[in-house]
């Protein structure tokens, strides 16, 4: 069994806030804020312990952006602080539901992932007494609004958390910006709401992320998107002039363009530090002559030369390059993850950890990094379209190689 240390006052208000006087009256609750602050874990509780105390044989939903996510964020950790506090949980989650017992009274929990418009036809047609959204600005807005359709009993209350994203985003503007029409209870967390945490694991939280991902995960702001994309990157930290001796690994990652320039990077990791070695950069436009598959596979092994390359990170619609490194059979090709922000989010990350760093020959590269900017003329995250080719090579290889089995790393502080 897992014991929790004490609740904060704000994780406490999350806790009974639907059994006050002063607060029942609300039909929804919004948590937002900082990352690690202690929201999912009590509005997950909150959720549970409502539900059971006011309904009996009736459908829940508890929504992640994934069935896995859900399932790995709210039911673990609920099941463990539950166990053995008279909750009787029986789990069958190869159907995604759950049936709680407890003083007498019974009722089901879904679950569901919302990750992207098809989700919402999963959930149709039920009949539900609430509903959580577990970081629900990951979701689409069809499937959310779908899943309060059914939210159709009386007395049936809605529960939403998320870390903040661009103001213009659908959530921000529909429900944080329309409380009073909402009726709708709002709680920001920090992360000094989480007594959990000790000030040696916030400050290293708080040197995780830099920039716009400093101002949404740490300070909890709602942050439009501005200015160079990587304002972390220094060169003072992460250009060298001299490469380490010895490597364990070497990749190559490409961004493919016909007219647009193909960027290739090699990369040699020493020390758990991956250098960028050395990279070819060929931009038609500039050239005035456009190289064919082949001409850009000659380039891609004269960028390994002898050296042992483990794979090719190549972005996944490069299909007749692709096609061409296949026809060869000296590489091994990877396909890259290619979400634009959860890369740009790892890239941050890793450089904020010096996890990167730059020979100084790798002149586009580096040259990139000062001209590539968000796109402030757009409402959502997004970068300009331009200066962004050896930028998106690297992300490839950054989302792929150092992140590819990170994304599912879950952890909650503890008192044992």
């Amino acid at each position: 069994m897992m014991q929790i240390s004490p609740f904060s006052p704000k994780q406490k208000l999350v806790l009974h806030w639907w059994s006050s006087p002063k607060y029942q009256h609300y039909d929804a609750i919004i948590c937002d804020g900082a990352v690690r602050s202690g929201k999912t874990l009590s509005m997950s509780l909150s959720f549970l312990c409502w539900a059971m105390c006011n309904f009996q044989h009736t459908s829940f939903a508890i929504c992640g952006k994934t069935i896995t996510s859900a399932e790995r964020n709210l039911i673990r950790p609920l099941v463990s602080v539950l166990e053995g506090s008279g909750f009787h949980i029986r789990q069958f989650l190869s159907k995604h539901y759950l049936d709680v017992t407890v003083a007498g009274r019974s009722n089901r929990f879904y679950l569901f992932g919302g990750k992207d418009e098809s989700s919402a036809s999963m959930i149709q047609g039920m009949t539900l007494g609430g509903v959580l959204f577990d970081e629900v600005v990951l979701m689409p807005r069809s499937f959310v609004e779908q899943a309060l359709a059914r939210c159709s009993l009386p007395h049936a209350k809605l529960w939403f958390n998320c870390n903040p994203e661009n103001p213009y985003h659908w959530f921000y503007q529909e429900w944080i910006q329309k409380l009073e029409q909402k009726n709708a209870f709002y709680l920001h967390f920090t992360m000094d709401d989480n007594f959990s945490l000790s000030e040696t694991v916030k400050n290293r939280y708080k040197r995780m992320y830099s920039g716009i991902f400093y101002d949404r995960f740490i300070s909890g702001k709602w942050t439009i998107s501005e200015g160079v994309v990587y304002p972390m990157f220094d060169p003072k930290k992460h250009v060298v002039e001299q490469l380490p001796e010895n490597f364990s690994r070497y990749i190559i990652s490409c961004d493919y363009g016909t007219v647009n320039p193909t960027s290739m990077g090699l990369w040699g990791e020493s020390g758990n530090i991956w250098y960028r070695m050395k990279e070819y950069y060929y931009d038609s436009r500039k050239e005035n002559f456009q190289r064919t598959d082949e001409e850009h596979y000659h380039a891609l092994e004269q960028l390994a030369g002898t050296l042992p390359i483990e794979s090719v990170i190549i972005d996944p619609s490069a299909a007749s390059f692709i096609a061409c490194i296949h026809s060869h059979k000296q590489f091994h090709v990877l396909k890259a993850q290619n979400d634009v922000l959860s890369g740009i989010r790892h890239v941050s990350d890793a450089l904020s950890k010096n996890q990167l760093l730059f020979h100084c020959s790798c002149k586009d590269i580096l040259r990139e990094f000062t001209q590539y900017c968000w796109d402030t003329g757009s409402v959502k995250d997004s970068p300009k379209k331009e200066f962004d080719h050896a930028m998106d090579d690297m992300r490839y290889f950054v989302s792929t190689t150092l992140f590819s089995r990170k994304d599912n790393f879950f952890a909650v502080s503890v008192a044992r």
